[in-house]
């Protein structure tokens, strides 16, 4: 309905219910206003944890850790050097990622390569992410004039590869890569398992190990295993077993 006003407007005034809803409005955001800020101070403050990457500076000190690997290949043995930085150090987040690499050797024959390979991998480490990729990629590299063994019966299929190596003992060493080992039963099982087979070979043990000579520490007559590249496959009641990793036919 439309009222029309034909007199003046001396004066005007608010009606009181609505001023009555303005006061309890504003009483109400004085009250939720301190509830809020209570929250955000109760609400606990993040730690900010910081992760391997290339803008990362170079500390004054750095952890280190150094591998010797000798090969039948060179009468010098190769010294690989891995140094760590430590981010978040002092808080629950502390951890040790691998930031460069260095091979030193008196063998000159390898030195353009190594200095080109230890410059590369060093960069991956500062890029951060997982770089454990770099184990596999370096233990997949063949050397065109073969293989050599190790002490043990350990196939290496490169000077390369073994280079490898040190990079994976190094990074189960600071946690980067789970050292999924035997177990204490399956140790055990094998331990036995080798015991019948010098038995029912005639194989005595303690001339074996007084055997210097001998670069092998499994039977003579074992077989390479095609997991852990180890000479150490045995044959137990028509089964291959081998002695180093477990493997088996069998199951």
């Amino acid at each position: 309905m439309t009222i029309k006003i034909k007199n003046k407007i001396v004066g005007y005034e608010v009606e009181s219910n609505k001023t009555e809803k303005t006061e309890d409005i504003k009483q109400q955001q004085t009250s939720v206003e301190p509830a809020a800020k209570q929250v955000i101070e109760k609400e606990p403050v993040k730690a900010e944890i910081i992760h391997m990457h290339e803008k990362i500076e170079r500390p004054e000190m750095l952890l280190g850790s150094t591998y010797k690997i000798k090969t039948p290949q060179s009468e010098h043995a190769l010294y690989v050097t891995i140094n760590d930085v430590l981010l978040n150090p002092g808080t629950e987040h502390e951890m040790r990622r691998p930031y460069e690499i260095f091979i030193n050797s008196k063998n000159m024959d390898h030195f353009q390569w190594i200095v080109a390979l230890t410059r590369i991998i060093s960069a991956v480490f500062r890029k951060g992410g997982d770089v454990t990729f770099l184990v596999d990629e370096l233990r997949s590299v063949f050397d065109p004039r073969g293989g050599y063994f190790k002490k043990g019966g350990k196939y290496k299929p490169s000077l390369v590869a073994e280079i490898g190596d040190a990079i994976e003992c190094h990074m189960k060493m600071i946690g980067m890569i789970e050292d999924n080992g035997m177990d204490s039963y399956q140790k055990e099982m094998l331990d036995a398992k080798r015991k019948e087979y010098d038995s029912f070979h005639g194989i005595d043990n303690n001339a074996a190990e007084a055997d210097t000579n001998e670069a092998n520490d499994f039977p003579p007559n074992s077989q390479l295993c095609k997991k852990c590249n180890t000479r150490a496959v045995i044959s137990m009641d028509g089964c291959m077993t081998c002695l180093n990793c477990g493997d088996s036919k069998c199951g």
